[in-house]
């Protein structure tokens, strides 16, 4: 795909993706890349992040950092996402980190779906980190930097064992919320996570408790998955 939009006068080319869109807790991080033409751009073993190994990933993301020929990585928190909601801080997060690309691209790959405001013109590209390096290349980018943030959570709040899931709704990760409750890394718009805090708050104060379920955005409902992105 890369080699097709170059013969067409396309030199730079950035891909970018996402981590964390479906996980129920942790921050969302975005990333872009631009890999050089030729033998340099070809990063060993650079897959789909969600195809590679932990240590396969931090190997490839040291190849791409040392390749690239500008990269960048945005992060945004819970915080945010609670507030604005998962698709507008998607798509901000996207923009954001094609825009800080220095230098930036001629055209701009992007997985799954369309992001406005680009400076650009740009693809939205089915399985994008599958079919195009700069895209999986912006896919380890923001996966492995998420998984860091996320073994650092890990040790904040032990119990919920973010250093395993990453905050993504396995069944070990809704025992503990069970268990526990949400932490603050929490996304309070995750219906799973709102009925686990009143059940929890019930359980703990003795009282019936109410789940307000509200009017829950269609984006959340796609979201109770546990892929991994």
């Amino acid at each position: 795909m890369e080699r097709t939009l170059r013969r067409r006068g396309f030199e730079a080319i950035a891909g970018a993706d996402e981590a964390g869109r479906g996980a129920c807790a942790g921050p969302l991080v975005a990333a872009a890349c631009i890999l050089p033409a030729g033998k340099r751009g070809r990063v060993p073993g650079l897959a789909d992040s969600k195809l590679l190994t932990a240590a396969a990933r931090d190997q490839a993301y040291e190849e791409i950092v040392a390749r690239a020929v500008s990269w960048s990585v945005v992060v945004l928190p819970v915080e945010d996402l609670d507030e604005r909601g998962m698709h507008v801080t998607n798509i901000e997060a996207l923009r954001r980190a094609v825009s800080m690309l220095d230098p930036g691209p001629d055209y701009v790959l992007t997985d799954g779906f369309p992001v406005p405001g680009l400076a650009r013109p740009g693809l939205a590209v089915w399985k994008g980190d599958r079919v195009a390096a700069c895209v999986a290349a912006a896919s380890v980018l923001a996966k492995v930097t998420r998984d860091r943030m996320m073994l650092e959570l890990h040790e904040q709040w032990p119990e919920y064992d973010f250093a395993v899931h990453k905050g993504y709704i396995t069944e070990a990760h809704t025992a503990a919320l069970e268990r526990h409750g949400p932490c603050p890394q929490h996304r309070m718009r995750f219906v799973n996570v709102r009925s686990a805090r009143d059940l929890y708050t019930a359980r703990v104060t003795g009282s019936a408790g109410m789940v307000d379920d509200g009017a829950m955005r269609p984006e959340s409902r796609a979201l109770t998955s546990t892929e991994d992105r």
